[in-house]
């Protein structure tokens, strides 16, 4: 589970805006894309997010 703090904190790298937790994911509210949570970790990076509307 990701910490309430840590994601109040995280922005999107890819167009800054807030990001959700929206079950194994978080997701920009503004650009959709998806990004990976690896073992407690969230992976923040353009390259490993999923589009909005890819399904994984």
């Amino acid at each position: 589970m990701i910490d309430k703090k840590l994601l109040e904190i995280l922005a999107c790298p890819q167009c800054k805006a807030d990001v959700k937790l929206e079950g194994e994911k978080i997701v920009c509210v503004k650009c959709g894309l998806r990004y990976p949570i690896k073992d407690g970790i969230p992976i923040m990076l353009i390259e490993e997010a999923e589009k909005p509307g890819a399904e994984g």
